[in-house]
């Protein structure tokens, strides 16, 4: 079982040598992206919901 452990944590580190990690450039570029993505996801829903809640309320008095 120990054995086994300490197997699976060789090879492990192994496998994490061969990543090639992100600069910190590209770290930073990547997340400015997924929070304006989601930003702009987010409005588009609100305007959606806003407009579609206000035909509702229309239709229904």
């Amino acid at each position: 079982m120990i054995g086994n452990i300490r197997t699976f944590l060789d090879d492990v580190k192994v496998e994490m040598k061969k990543v090639t990690w992100p600069t910190m450039t590209q770290t930073k570029g990547s997340t400015v992206v997924v929070i304006l993505t989601v930003i702009m996801i987010g409005v588009y829903f609100g305007v959606i919901d806003f407009f579609l809640s206000k035909l509702i309320h229309l239709f229904l008095g």
